[in-house]
This record gives structure tokens, C-alpha cells and sequence, in this order.
């Protein structure tokens, strides 16, 4: 599909004019797209989704193989055991490639991983018989070829969850208040799906609401000062900010697809 498409041009669009405008990101202390990986820990008990009984159908009662597609911590991987009998995570962080691998071998899950980005490192990665692939969409620009790669992985089919409305859609009123900055609409996962549907998928999709987490303070604010490129001094004042907004709950979308004895995508 090439990147002039509609839905992929509209996407990729919405993803660039969202970008944080160059003087202000130049003057941050942090690089405001880092993530910590201690807050990628996989939780010693899985959630149950909508995501993980879909990616358990697609393994059967016989169980397979799994590629995390920006696995972080491995927590999308790893809520398949003791169904998945070889977990694969790429990253392009070996920070969290590490996270990743401690957690499998506490765990006694046989993995490997690979450090990269999708779809580059792909065929390093190799097929499995099914590809997770959750939060990532948001922070790829060319979607077409990174779908299409995803499901040229799979043996039996895909699993992709992200966000309803961008993730960083809730900071939007934070931008305005400290830097003066009107955001413009944000992408949403109807945008994704109309990618998908240029690819010629027809997947199943549920729409999900995860209720709002306990908060933790601290972590909020360190990561809003940092995804709003402020330094360190204005601390009380995002705490006080980001505590107005109130408790967020999670409007998620899991999207799924099926793939053909050759692996090629079922439309």
C-alpha cells in the first residue's frame, strides 16, 4: 500500500502535526519521549481483556508461539502463559529488553529477544504463530508497511490493542495552560482502522473501557513533566494541574485478524 493512500496519509497527518514544535522541545531538560522501564514491569497477574482471550483463541488448547511486537516489558507476551511455549519480544529499547527478558525467566518461559524497530528488524524476528502487538500504533508514522508486516508474521493471526483517542490526547489542556499551545485533533483508532481496511483486512473489533488505576502521584508528575518538557521547578505546579484533570479511565480498542495456512492475511 503506498504512503500516499488516503488513511495513511490522513494518519500519518494527524501523528506529524502533533509533534512537539522544535523550540520547545529543545529546551527540555529530559527527552520527553522516554519511557521508565520500572513502570513496565509485567504484573505477576495478568488482567483479563479482550486482548488476551483473543490471543488465547488464536493458540488453542495446544498453546504456540508469540512475537510481542514493542513489547516494553513483555506484558502482552507474557499474560499468554503457560499457553505460549516460546515468546519472542522486540524492542527498540534495550533498557526494556532487559525488563522483558528478567520477567520470562522468572517466569520459566523460553524467549529470546531482539532489540529494533518494526518492521525493520522483522526478519530477525522471524513468524510465530501469533503477533501481539499493544501501544505501539500511536508512535508509528507509517502504519500501512508496520500492519502489514504484522500480519505477514503470523501463522494464525493478530493481536493489536491501543488506546481509543491518542494516548496523549489528555495532556492536550496541560499544553494550553504552560506553553500557550492549542493541540490540534488528535488520531484515533477508527483512523487505524481505516489503514487496515486499505490493506484489505476485515478484523474483528471490540471496542473496552479499563477502569481508572489507582493513582500515583509521583509517577503522574514525573511523567508529565517530562512529556511537557517543563523542568524540574515547576513541579508543584503540574501536581497541581495534573490533579484538576481527575482520575482517567481508559477508552481501549482491540483489533483482530486471522491468517491463511500461508500466512498470508485473510481479508
Amino acid at each position: 500500500m503506498p504512503l500516499t493512500s488516503p488513511a495513511a496519509a490522513r494518519w500519518r497527518g494527524l501523528l506529524a502535526a502533533r509533534a512537539i514544535p522544535a523550540e520547545i522541545r529543545a529546551a527540555a531538560a529530559q527527552d520527553p519521549s522516554r519511557h521508565d522501564p520500572a513502570r513496565f514491569v509485567p504484573p505477576a497477574t495478568p488482567r483479563e481483556t479482550p486482548s488476551r482471550r483473543a490471543a488465547l483463541w488464536l493458540l488453542g488448547p495446544a498453546g504456540g508461539t508469540v512475537l510481542d511486537v514493542g513489547c516494553g516489558g513483555g506484558a502482552a507476551g507474557l499474560a499468554l502463559v503457560p499457553e505460549v511455549t516460546q515468546l519472542t519480544g522486540l524492542d527498540p529499547s534495550a533498557d526494556m529488553l532487559r525488563v522483558f527478558e528478567r520477567a520470562c525467566t522468572e517466569r520459566g518461559v523460553p524467549h529470546r529477544s531482539v532489540l529494533g524497530s518494526w518492521p525493520d528488524a522483522a526478519p530477525e524476528a522471524g513468524v510465530a504463530d501469533v503477533v501481539v502487538c499493544h501501544h505501539v500504533g500511536y508512535n508509528t508514522l507509517d502504519l500501512g508497511p508496520f500492519v502489514a508486516a504484522l500480519g505477514a508474521a503470523a501463522r494464525r493471526g493478530v493481536v493489536v490493542e491501543l488506546h481509543a483517542v491518542h494516548p496523549g490526547a489528555w495532556l492536550d489542556p496541560l499544553w494550553a495552560h504552560f506553553h500557550g499551545l492549542r493541540r490540534p485533533p488528535p488520531a484515533t483508532a477508527d483512523d487505524v482502522l481505516a489503514v487496515v481496511a486499505e490493506l484489505g483486512i476485515r478484523p474483528e473489533v471490540q471496542r473496552w473501557t479499563r477502569p481508572a488505576a489507582p493513582r500515583h502521584p509521583e509517577a503522574e508528575v514525573e511523567f508529565s513533566l517530562r512529556r511537557l518538557c517543563l523542568p524540574a521547578e515547576r513541579r508543584d505546579e503540574v501536581a497541581e494541574a495534573v490533579a484538576r484533570l481527575g482520575p482517567r479511565h481508559r477508552d481501549l480498542v482491540t483489533i483482530v485478524w486471522t491468517a491463511d495456512p500461508c500466512g498470508t492475511i485473510r481479508a
